[in-house]
This record gives C-alpha cells, sequence and structure tokens, in this order.
C-alpha cells in the first residue's frame, strides 16, 4: 500500500484558517522589505522616520504585527509537525524516512527563494530547525517546555546585552554604522533599480545572503522555541474538535493579554517619545517588540481557537482557510509578484508604508479568491502537490475526483 498524505476530511480546518491568518500578517510585515531597502535598514540598526499616515500605520505594525505572525507560523510547524508524526505513526509508515524528505523538500524550495529571489524567505530556516525538531517528539511535555521557555529566555537575553554597553561605545557603534549605510545604500538601490537579473543575484549573494546565512544561529533559537510549543499543543490535542482543555486554552487567552498590556505600553511610549531612552532607544523597541511578539501570538492563537468552535465563525473567516490550506504555494508566490512589480516593473524605493499595504491586502484578496478557486477542483495547492508528491516517493492524485474515488477504494478494502 503506497503511503499518503491526510484526506480532506482528515484535516482540521481551524488550523487552515489560523495559518492564513498568520501569512497575512508575514505578508504585511515583508511588504516594505520587497519595496524598499528594508535590509539595509535593518542590517545597520537604522531607523526610518515616516510621517503622516506612514507614521501610524508604523506604529500600528510595531504594536500589533511586527513578529507576532512569524511566531504564529512556527508555532503552526511545530503542530503540524505533530500532526505529521503522529498520523503516519497509526498507518505504520515509516515516520523518520518522510519527515527526512519532507525537510530536504521544504530545503530545496527556501533555497531557491533565497538565492534567486528574495533574502527574507523563513523555509530554509524552517527545515533546518526541523531536523533538531525531531529530536524532540518523544521527548515529555515538560521538557518541551522547559526548552522552549529556555530557548527564550537565551535569544531576549542576547537582545538585552546592548542595554549594558557604555552609551559612549553604542554612540560609537552608531556613528559607524551610519556611515557605512550612508556609503553602500546608494549602490544597493541602483542594483535593485538597473541591474540584469543575473548582477542582481551576483550582488545579493555577497550583500545578503552571506549575512542571512552567518546569523542562521541566532535566527533559529526562536523558531525553535515556537515549533516546540506547537508540538506541546499537539500533543495535548488543543486544536481537536473534542479538547478536553478549553479552560486552559481560555486562561492562556486571558494570561496572554495581560503580559501583552506592558509590553505595549512600553512600546508605545518609546515609539511616541512619550519615554526618553537615549542612544537604547532601537534596542528597546526591538526587545519590547519581540517580547510582545510572543505574548500576542499567543493570545491571537488562543482567541481564533475559542473564536473558531462557532460555526458562524468558522464559515466567516473560511476564506483565510484556503490561503492556509495553500500556505506554500501562496507565500512564494507573494515574493515573486512583488520581485516582479517592485524591481521588475521599476517601482522598487517609490512606494510608501501605507500604499504598500494597501498593495499588500489587493494581492492578499486576489490569492483567497484563487486559492478558493482552486480548491474547488484541486486537493492540495501546486507547490503542496509537488512538495507531498516528494515527501511520499509518488505523484498524489491531485484532482478531488481522484481523491473520492481513492477513498472510496481504500474503504471498500
Amino acid at each position: 500500500m503506497k503511503s499518503a498524505p491526510i484526506s480532506a476530511k482528515e484535516r482540521i480546518i481551524s488550523i487552515d484558517i489560523i495559518r492564513g491568518f498568520a501569512l497575512l500578517g508575514i505578508f504585511l510585515v515583508n511588504m516594505p522589505a520587497y519595496h524598499s531597502p528594508d535590509f539595509m535598514i535593518q542590517i545597520y540598526g537604522m531607523h526610518k522616520e515616516h510621517t503622516g499616515i506612514d507614521y501610524w500605520v508604523d506604529l500600528f505594525f510595531q504594536l500589533f504585527i511586527q513578529t507576532k505572525f512569524y511566531t504564529i507560523f512556527s508555532f503552526l510547524f511545530g503542530l503540524g509537525f505533530y500532526i505529521f508524526m503522529n498520523r503516519t505513526e497509526q498507518k505504520g509508515l515509516q515516520t523518520t524516512r518522510l519527515f527526512t524528505r519532507r525537510l530536504a523538500a521544504l530545503l530545496l524550495f527556501g533555497a531557491a527563494h533565497l538565492v534567486l529571489l528574495w533574502f527574507g524567505d523563513i523555509l530554509h530556516t524552517y527545515a533546518i530547525a526541523g531536523v533538531l525538531l525531531f529530536f524532540f517528539y518523544k521527548r515529555k511535555t515538560k521538557t518541551l517546555l522547559i526548552w522552549a521557555f529556555s530557548l527564550l529566555l537565551i535569544i531576549h537575553a542576547l537582545m538585552s546585552v546592548q542595554l549594558l554597553l557604555p552609551s559612549s561605545m553604542l554612540e560609537e557603534i552608531k556613528t559607524a554604522n551610519i556611515q557605512t549605510y550612508s556609503d553602500k545604500l546608494p549602490e544597493y538601490i541602483n542594483v535593485y533599480e538597473h541591474a540584469s537579473y543575473l548582477e542582481w543575484i551576483a550582488y545579493r549573494w555577497d550583500t545578503e545572503i552571506i549575512r542571512i546565512l552567518s546569523n542562521l544561529p541566532i535566527t533559529l533559537i526562536p523558531v525553535l522555541a515556537m515549533f516546540l510549543f506547537g508540538l506541546c499543543a499537539g500533543r495535548m490535542g488543543l486544536f481537536q474538535t473534542d479538547t478536553p482543555h478549553l479552560r486552559l486554552i481560555a486562561k492562556t487567552r486571558l494570561t496572554a493579554f495581560l503580559l501583552s498590556l506592558p509590553f505595549l505600553v512600553l512600546l508605545a511610549g518609546l515609539k511616541l517619545d512619550f519615554l526618553n531612552a537615549g542612544i537604547y532607544k532601537e534596542t528597546a523597541v526591538q526587545l519590547f517588540t519581540s517580547l510582545s511578539g510572543i505574548t500576542l501570538c499567543f493570545f491571537y492563537i488562543s482567541s481564533l481557537v475559542l473564536l473558531l468552535r462557532n460555526e458562524r465563525w468558522q464559515k466567516r473567516l473560511r476564506p483565510l482557510g484556503y490561503v492556509g490550506q495553500m500556505a506554500l504555494t501562496n507565500y512564494l508566490s507573494q515574493t515573486i509578484v512583488c520581485i516582479f512589480l517592485f524591481v521588475g516593473l521599476g517601482f522598487y524605493g517609490k512606494v510608501g508604508l501605507a500604499s504598500g499595504t494597501i498593495i499588500c491586502l489587493v494581492i492578499y484578496i486576489m490569492q483567497v479568491i484563487f486559492s478558493y478557486m482552486w480548491l474547488k477542483k484541486y486537493r492540495f495547492g501546486p507547490l503542496e502537490w509537488l512538495w507531498r508528491s516528494f515527501t511520499y516517493g509518488h505523484f498524489q492524485p491531485m484532482k478531488k475526483e481522484q481523491d473520492v474515488k481513492k477513498d472510496g477504494k481504500e474503504l471498500s478494502m
């Protein structure tokens, strides 16, 4: 009997909806990096001053969007890992071989995305962190939670180190970064606006990709932490329709909300200059953005889990589920569309934060429509089909009619 992915009947709709919600947030955060030299701003610790409506959009993003959605996506990867492993075990399949092939395919997607299209790829990070996650599958829930909280403590301790440095040292570092940023920014923009595709890739390799890969050990820490939380949730059955843990989910929502409040107040105070942190401002903003990203992540997830138990809300939010069911296809197509639009058509550096957000929402709505139309006929998105076919070692039936015949055949066996 050939191995195969889960059927439509086995899918947990709420997970698809939350994944689609997370993909929207990730797209909103990524959009400035598509249309502006956001990479250079991040690398050299610069702060881009916004005016008018862009100022308020930036504030809203910092408070409620930035770092709040990649954490959800990472959590769902850990949850999906548990579901994949558990169901392959129940079917008597070779879990280690299948998951290894699954990660290898994801790494290929991520490497191609990173090298050929965009520096902000997360798939290669997920693939590598997924190897580490495999070693936690059989560990106790308590052990998983200890590791997850410990990893979060480590990453935030590292982020806080600059707060302990003398202000004079930080001033020197900032001055040097400003000078380097000013020297390299014109070349960076010129390449994005005028270079050929091959020249663009060669320039990005030295300027972007090497930096991204060298920072991978740090990037893996929070990603693995969220993977472990997702693995815990899967093991506890928190997303099952008959879960006995509704009270725990409600307590998580309340606790996450209360913990988020002081982080958001401090962050808003720093962004609005009600609080004066001097040279330490950017470090403090980064720290509180990250901390609120963790707490709001759990608030968003727990709120949606409880909300989606209501059939009316599940129907209202179902369009997000179509995007979430084709998350890989939609994630990569966002990059393809935006690179074509901003770099290919020459709009790079000519779009503001608010207008970029509107473009993002328009593209996302188009993805909702496309995903809905595609999934009416097919079982998977095109890249999901390729990923699953590689994982299971044979081409999967693509059309839904094939899925019905296959299910009927299995039932009659």
